[in-house]
């Protein structure tokens, strides 16, 4: 069993934590990174996406449904919409037949407001990904946006070109479903490498869960809801306040 990572802290007049590391690991020295996207690249401040739910379910299938008390960060889009029905007492007989027009639906509502949209790139993204890719790194994205709205989004803060590939909630649910169908995209564009190690990079304790129930290393960063202490409690490989705390892009 690995053990947990050891605190440092790091003595600047802002007193601000050092990232913690496991021992041993190497946070920039992985064959791929899988980067989720809200929380992680950009933030919206708007409720484009979010707003899609209700009104592409109102759309094709008359329903109405509230996100109010669905834990959105770290969700799949597919199971917050299954978890939005539940909670509005719709039978799953009654939407699910549904399923394939409601995505579509909400795919296309993102798309038109694509103009509209107020995204906000996280901190020192850039940088580590120019730094990463500089390593000779695979750039790939696992999130729990459909595949049209996540590259929507990461078009738009202008980073599509450093990433290659990407795992999607399109037909995966479950986070950890969707992490493992990414990262056999991975292996095969790295030529199944024997030994390849995979990493993935996330702000929310599902990114945790889903890294270790598919056996990978994982840097937590909080720079979206869940604070530097929650994150480093679930022993990530690397919990950062941000992107621009790991040394080599602070430097």
């Amino acid at each position: 069993m690995e053990t947990g990572p050891e605190k440092r802290m790091m003595p600047t007049s802002e007193n601000k934590t050092e990232p913690l590391v496991r021992e041993g690991f190497v946070w920039d020295a992985q064959d791929a990174y899988l980067f989720d996207i809200d929380g992680t690249l950009l933030r919206s401040r708007d409720r484009i996406h979010v707003d899609s739910f209700a009104s592409s379910v109102r759309q094709v299938t008359g329903f109405e449904i509230s996100l109010s008390g669905v834990v959105l960060h770290g969700g799949t889009d597919t199971a917050i919409l299954r978890e939005a029905f539940a909670q509005a007492g719709v039978p799953v007989e009654a939407w699910e037949p549904q399923v394939a027009a409601i995505l579509e639906a909400m795919r296309q509502a993102v798309v038109r407001q694509r103009s509209e949209m107020d995204l906000r790139m996280m901190p020192a993204v850039r940088e580590t990904l120019a730094h990463l890719a500089e390593k000779g790194a695979l750039l790939g994205l696992a999130t729990g946006n459909l595949e049209l709205i996540g590259w929507t989004k990461v078009e738009e803060v202008g980073l599509r070109e450093w990433f290659r590939f990407g795992g999607f909630s399109d037909h995966f649910s479950v986070r950890s479903e969707m992490v493992a169908h990414a990262v056999s995209k991975a292996r095969e564009l790295l030529g199944n490498k024997p030994g390849a190690s995979v990493c993935v990079v996330g702000d929310t304790p599902r990114d945790i869960e889903a890294a270790r129930a598919n056996g990978l290393p994982v840097i937590a960063v909080a720079t979206g809801n869940y604070s530097f202490e929650e994150l480093a409690a679930l022993e990530p490989d690397v919990c950062t306040a941000s992107l621009a705390a790991l040394p080599v892009v602070r430097a």
